[in-house]
């Protein structure tokens, strides 16, 4: 502030009177208004009303200037604004002069009266504050650009010299005060102080204070004005809205969301930048204490100028309110009223985080995503568990929950992420934001099972502090980990409620690989009386220490929490559906099929699995459960594949069709298809199931020989239509079925397994062919010839039978030599599952003259192909069209091409070959352990394990099957039993199978060995 060498201008209403008719030519009434330095009068003339300002006579003339020259530059660029406007003297001057009784000099000037009521005088509400920032934001944005000489000064209401207030702190007579305002002041000096001059600067109002701002009377919501220019200067803009903010978040019930608002309000007609968001709360704070400090100073005077002590009360309230508060958590509220980030990188941090998933070590021994899981029941405040942990009996909430687990075979509990819990009663959760509220809602993810469950990092990290104490804000023993993945800004996650012994080996700066031990679960009594369980979370701020981390906030700040402390539920691996169940429950669904459906439409499992989500290997079920799918061999890339989904959406968008139009997709995805089978196999056709390719094989097959007389192997299965069922044993020799029609002639399954024992090892492909030969030579006595044989490359559901190599050479050149032609059934192991070739015959060394596809062909979109020679081809083409309404449109052969494409560019040929080598080792390896175990089979991703019961005689074992089967699916994995005898395990994982899926396979499964042998097998 300019020195005040004068008192403030004394001259009477009559005087006031005179000069406004002197020198302005206006005759009216003068009543006299509070002021500091000046002396102002409200001047009523008629309808109308002024403000005369008789300057005090210390005021320098280039000050006086500055604020005529201001005025006349807002009524030019800005006339819409809300703020006085300049009377002219009648000599056409911006200012009056007179003399005061002591003979010193003093400007007068004249402005219009804004009508309104004082915001001081209202009651504040968020709309309110909002309108107040948008007026102050179109008023800074009008002054942008404008300067005058007598911005440059530098007063004590200047926020840039709020470091001053120090010299002024003696005149603070309690101790507890001024200590608090030094706290304030250090802040400023070194974290505040350094990065003003950075900031963007102009001139400011400087003193929105709420005796300056008004209010309309009849919109109570909105500000109608702003008056009083005389500490305007040349500031950093983020100073205007400190001020005005200081005032309007006096006696407020939420100061920081007051400030919020307001700052939005500001945002949207002026944009803040980021830094300067960062220091306003800083700021906000740094007015208050230059204002307690000017009146402490003053107080010879404050008792006969209600001006300065008007606020005093006010503000020392909102100072300790302030000084209550983490500054880092006012802020982010700050920064998202504006639209930022809650902390800078916080979005990004959230989307890495979801984005990468996939990649991280499992925190917990086991995957928490294949653990059966439950909500702990804290949201329910009327809960027998949460009554007892709200009245501190912890053993009680305990013993409920652990019997809860045992009888609804649950592993592992939740405690979600923003979850209101009523548990929350001591003082510490008392918001320090928001008058009279609590925080109840939880920032972090729970995770709870057994004392000693040991914890795991997800993704590398670096030990910040290791806490061993108990807290007082219930963590127990913790541990903070920092993280700085590449492509993705720093981050840290909190570990609370572990075991004091498993951590004391931390120590700050230790590196920690990704999934390498954090510590273990503790017990109650190291945790405050909570169950053992994990409090994680992770914070976007690295900046915070662990015990400033918010483990449980306000309601009304979700949003601002989300992104500072955001839900830990991806980096922990907790599908999204453990959370929120939606639609009808299992009990429903089966009581709706068996009122809707067929009753003979077969469910999986006597505990049938609700799936609501497929992600790669995983299929998630409506509880959150993620089960490795090794037996559901359609979705071939995985499930959900992003290339496939985009490419059906993407082509769904423009165009589908059938055939009898022309569209590119089907000639170019014939010709990519055709491409990778041996050359003769040039000719195409599509269809919308594996069933009907295999239908329309046989009536290319009858059409180009003439003859219906078929060759099947034994157990063979291929497909649902009647003429189908007819050609599969495993389905006309079994319940319901009427038994082999008399043009099919059934050959023995070549199961090299299963061999006599004394067939030469050389010889067993030749032996089994022998079946087909009898079978030929059968119908010959008849006077008949095949006119086809069918087979799948590898039998399925007769249990994954490989066959001798040889087989198909023998039988395929016995059948040609018949007249006959050869169908390959690739539905099931077709597109590259066998690894070493794309298509199952070939590792035959043949190739067929109808091939057959399905099921992977769209990797779960319904569509299917036949590819043959151009023989059978013009064979076929007798005058009868085939046509099939669906087959082979735009948007099938979209997603064909997608599953060709990424098999290719993915490698996955070689995956499947090399993972599919390394689990029938790993296999092998179970085989040596466990006698059952009679023989393990595997080519790529094809894989079967048949078990017996004695390896000698090898008997099948089918009930020892069922319950491994079993076993597996209740620790999550899901795999399948086929063969005659139902005793063979089969596995088809997709081709995106990797070598930790196929460890996880593999553990599995010998623990569920293990388990059934030990109970009695």
């Amino acid at each position: 502030m300019t020195d005040v060498t004068h008192p403030a201008p004394s001259f009477s209403t009559d005087e006031a009177q005179a000069l406004a008719l002197r020198h302005f030519g206006l005759d009216g009434m003068a009543s006299p208004l509070d002021s500091e330095r000046d002396q102002n009068f409200r001047l009523a003339v008629g309808d109308e009303a002024w403000i005369l300002k008789i300057v005090n006579a210390s005021e320098p003339d280039v000050e006086s200037a500055f604020q005529t020259a201001l005025l006349d530059h807002l009524a030019r660029t800005a006339p819409g604004l809300a703020a006085p406007r300049l009377r002219k003297t009648l000599g056409g001057a911006v200012l009056g002069e007179v003399a005061g009784p002591s003979g010193a000099r003093h400007a007068l000037r004249l402005v219009s009266w804004l009508p309104g009521q004082p915001l001081a005088e209202t009651t504040r509400g968020p709309a309110l504050f909002e309108s107040l920032g948008a007026m102050l934001g179109r008023l800074d944005r009008a002054l942008q650009g404008f300067i005058h000489p007598g911005a440059l000064r530098s007063f004590d209401w200047d926020i840039r010299r709020a470091g001053d207030s120090r010299s002024r702190l003696h005149f603070i007579r309690d101790e507890a005060d001024r200590a608090l305002l030094v706290r304030f002041l250090d802040r400023f000096d070194t974290t505040v102080a350094p990065r003003l001059p950075g900031l963007r600067a102009q001139v400011i109002h400087n003193d929105a204070n709420d005796w300056n701002v008004l209010v309309d009377p009849d919109r109570p919501d909105r500000v109608s004005g702003l008056i009083d220019f005389g500490d305007a200067l040349h500031a950093p803009l983020i100073a205007e809205v400190a001020v005005a903010a200081a005032y309007a978040m006096l006696d407020v019930e939420d100061p920081i969301g007051a400030a919020a608002r307001l700052a939005a309000g500001f945002h949207a007609e002026y944009p803040l930048q980021e830094e300067e968001l960062d220091l306003l709360f800083d700021l906000v704070a740094m007015r208050l204490v230059i204002s307690v400090t000017m009146s402490a100073a003053r107080g010879d005077r404050t008792t006969d100028n209600p001006y300065l002590a008007v606020s005093e009360a006010p503000a020392w309230r909102l100072l300790r309110r302030l000084d209550a508060m983490k500054p880092g958590f006012a802020t982010a509220i700050l920064r998202h009223a504006c639209g930022f980030d809650a902390a800078p990188g916080a979005k990004v941090i959230i989307r890495w985080i979801a984005e990468n998933r996939r990649g991280f070590a499992p925190v917990l021994d086991k995957h928490p995503a294949t653990l059966a899981k439950a909500l702990v029941p804290y949201g329910d405040p009327d809960h027998p568990m949460t009554v007892a942990s709200a009245a501190e009996r912890p053993q009680e909430a305990g013993a409920w929950w652990d019997a809860y687990c045992t009888g609804n075979g649950i592993t592992l509990g939740i405690g979600p992420w923003g979850e209101a819990r009523s548990v929350y009663t001591s003082d510490i959760f008392r918001s320090r934001f928001i008058e009279g509220t609590r925080r109840d809602r939880h920032l972090g993810l729970d995770l709870f099972m057994p004392e000693g469950t040991r914890v795991c990092t997800p993704l590398e990290a670096k030990v910040k502090s290791v806490e061993i104490e108990k807290d007082p804000l219930g963590y127990g023993c913790m541990v903070a980990l920092d993280h700085a993945p590449e492509g993705c800004p720093p981050f840290t996650t909190l570990w609370g409620h572990l075991a004091h012994e498993t951590i004391s080996r931390l120590k700050p700066g230790d590196r920690l690989e990704a999934g390498a031990l954090v510590g273990e679960m503790g017990p109650p009594a190291e945790n405050g009386g909570w169950a053992p369980h994990l409090h994680f979370q992770i914070s976007t701020d690295p900046g915070f220490a662990a015990r400033d981390i918010l483990g449980v906030g306000e309601a009304r700040y979700l949003d601002v929490w989300r992104e500072l402390f955001p839900d830990a539920a991806d980096l922990a691996g907790i599908p999204g559906e453990a959370f929120k169940q939606t639609g009808r429950t299992r009990t429903e669904i089966v009581e709706a099929r068996r009122a809707t459906l067929l009753p003979n439409l077969s469910i999986s499992y006597s505990e049938p699995i609700k799936f609501v989500r497929g992600e790669g290997v995983w299929l998630i079920d409506e509880r959150g459960r993620a089960y490795l799918d090794c037996f559901n061999n359609v979705c071939h890339l995985g499930h959900a594949h992003p290339d496939v989904a985009e490419a059906i959406a993407l082509q769904a968008r423009k165009l589908n069709t059938n055939t009898r139009y022309l569209h590119d997709a089907i000639v170019t995805y014939a010709e990519r298809l055709t491409a990778t089978l041996p050359d003769g196999l040039t000719v195409a056709s599509f269809a919308c199931s594996g069933s009907e390719a295999n239908s329309l094989a046989l009536r290319m097959a009858r059409t180009a020989t003439g003859r219906d007389e078929a060759i099947v192997l034994d157990w063979a299965y291929h497909g649902t239509t009647q003429e189908l069922i007819d050609l599969s044993p495993y389905k006309y020799k079994r319940k319901g079925g009427k038994g082999r029609k008399p043009n099919v002639f059934e050959a023995t399954i070549p199961d090299a397994y299963r061999a006599p024992r004394e067939w030469p090892a050389g010889e067993i492909a030749k032996r089994f062919a022998e079946s087909v030969a009898e079978k030929i030579a059968e119908m010959a006595a008849q006077g008949r010839a095949p006119g086809f044989f069918i087979a799948e490359s590898i039998p399925s559901v007769a249990g994954q039978v490989f066959l001798p190599e040889g087989y198909l050479q023998e039988v395929y050149a016995m059948v040609r030599a018949a007249g006959g032609v050869c169908i390959a059934d690739e539905v099931q192991v077709g597109f590259g599952r066998v690894g070493s070739h794309w298509w199952a015959f070939e590792t035959q060394g043949v190739a067929p003259d109808i091939v057959t596809m399905g099921k992977p062909i769209g990797n779960g979109h319904p569509m299917a192909a036949v590819v043959t020679t151009r023989e059978v081809a013009d064979a076929f083409d007798n005058g009868m069209e085939y046509f099939n309404t669906f087959g082979g449109n735009p948007v099938s052969c979209a997603a064909g091409l997608a599953v060709l494409d990424v098999i290719e560019r993915d490698g996955l040929r070689d995956n499947a070959a090399e993972i599919g080598a390394y689990l029938v080792t790993r296999f092998r390896q179970m085989q040596a352990r466990y006698e059952v175990i009679g023989d393990v089979r595997g080519m790529g991703l094809f894989l079967g394990i048949e078990l017996v019961s004695d390896r000698a005689a090898k008997t099948p074992a089918t009930s020892l099957a069922r319950r491994v089967n079993d076993g597996a699916r209740a620790r999550g994995v899901l795999i399948g039993t086929e063969g005659p005898h139902d005793n063979v395990l089969k596995m088809r994982p997709p081709m995106i199978f990797s070598r930790a899926d196929a460890d996880h396979l593999v553990d599995v499964l010998d623990e569920t060995f293990r388990d059934v042998l030990a109970s009695g097998g």
